[in-house]
């Protein structure tokens, strides 16, 4: 091996290791932008975020130009969380079943703390339908596998598809983070219980 092709590979590993590096900077951003957003909604200062982070306002500002930019990557980021986690809970659950129980609580957390990402979204109708194409794009097949499993197994009825339960639990989910009398996870764990074969 000559020198020259030895030193472009070191080049192209410590290329590979900045990306990563930005990789992970980029999902701490997120995470923090999550919880601010959670906290104190999607008009929360840029600076709040960049202390949740630990990093510099301007790097927020390198990474997402605009508040919009920054609303949408932790928008598809939470939906890739929990399109992520169908399988893994499918590979360390007990059962299917619980998986998919599982599942639906973090769908749940999803929906109702999401819902001030999809309000600022509204504003602009084009950039909210191309999300809500990708949140059913990631989010169904996981579902429908979830279901199918847990009705292989005989823990649930199959006659439910996954669009008709995410849909279901959407509407249940409404409102729910504004109404203290209303408890939005109870309701989706009878729905969810409705689904269980009886023996």
């Amino acid at each position: 091996m000559s020198e020259g092709s030895a030193s472009g590979q070191g080049a192209q590993g410590s290329a590979g290791a900045v990306r990563k590096d930005v990789r992970r900077n980029q999902q701490a951003l997120l995470d923090a932008a999550a919880e601010v957003f959670v906290a104190s909604g999607v008009e929360a200062p840029v600076r709040d975020i960049a202390a949740r982070a630990g990093v510099g306002t301007g790097t927020v500002y390198r990474h997402f130009p605009t508040r919009a930019d920054l609303v949408v990557a932790v928008y598809r980021h939470q939906v890739d969380a929990c399109a992520d986690a169908g399988p893994a809970l499918l590979a360390s659950s007990p059962t299917p079943g619980a998986a998919l129980g599982r599942w639906v609580d973090l769908f749940v957390d999803f929906l109702v703390t999401k819902h001030g990402l999809a309000g600022a979204m509204q504003a602009d109708n084009v950039g909210f339908e191309t999300l809500h194409a990708y949140f059913l794009d990631r989010l169904l097949p996981v579902c429908t596998r979830l279901l199918d499993r847990a009705a292989a197994a005989g823990e649930i009825r199959s006659d439910i598809t996954a669009y008709q339960l995410m849909r279901g639990i959407g509407n249940l989910c409404i409102g729910a983070e504004s109404d203290p009398r209303y408890d939005a996870r109870r309701m989706v764990t009878l729905l969810v219980a409705g689904l269980r074969q009886s023996h």
